[in-house]
C-alpha cells in the first residue's frame, strides 16, 4: 500500500504560480511512476503530466505544456508539480497518483492509488 498527500493548493491570479507537492509513504521501496491528474467541477478527470521512477522521462497534457514542470525526489518520497502562468482554465482539484511501473503512465485507470486532491483556483 502507498498512501499519497497533496499539498500546495490555494487560490492564485491568473499569470501566477504555484507548486504542489505529493508526498508518499508506506511501500515506497518499489519502482513506481507517478502522475498529476484534474477534475474541474463538471468535468471528468483529464491527464495533467507523468514522471517515471527515475524522474529521466516526463510527458505533459498539451494543455500544461511549457507552464508545468513535474519532478521527483525519490529521497523524500516527495513528487512536484510546478504550476506558472496559470490560467483560470486551470482552475481543478488536482490528484497525484502511483502506479508500480518503470515507465510513463497516461491513463488514470492504470494507476494503483490516489491522493485525496488539491484544490488550485485561478482568478480572472
Amino acid at each position: 500500500q502507498v498512501q499519497l498527500v497533496e499539498s500546495g493548493g490555494g487560490l492564485v491570479q491568473a499569470g501566477g504560480s504555484l507548486r504542489l507537492s505529493c508526498a508518499a509513504s508506506g511501500r515506497t521501496s518499489s519502482s513506481y511512476a507517478m502522475g498529476w491528474f484534474r477534475q474541474a467541477p463538471g468535468k471528468v478527470r483529464e491527464f495533467v503530466s507523468t514522471i517515471s521512477w527515475s524522474g529521466v522521462s516526463t510527458y505533459y497534457a498539451d494543455s500544461v505544456k511549457g507552464r508545468f514542470t513535474i519532478s521527483r525526489d525519490n529521497a523524500k518520497n516527495t513528487v512536484y508539480l510546478q504550476m506558472n502562468n496559470l490560467k483560470a482554465e486551470d482552475t481543478a482539484v488536482y490528484y497525484c497518483a502511483a502506479v508500480y511501473s518503470d515507465y510513463l503512465e497516461t491513463r488514470g485507470l492504470k494507476y494503483d492509488y490516489w491522493g485525496q486532491g488539491t484544490q488550485v483556483t485561478v482568478s480572472s
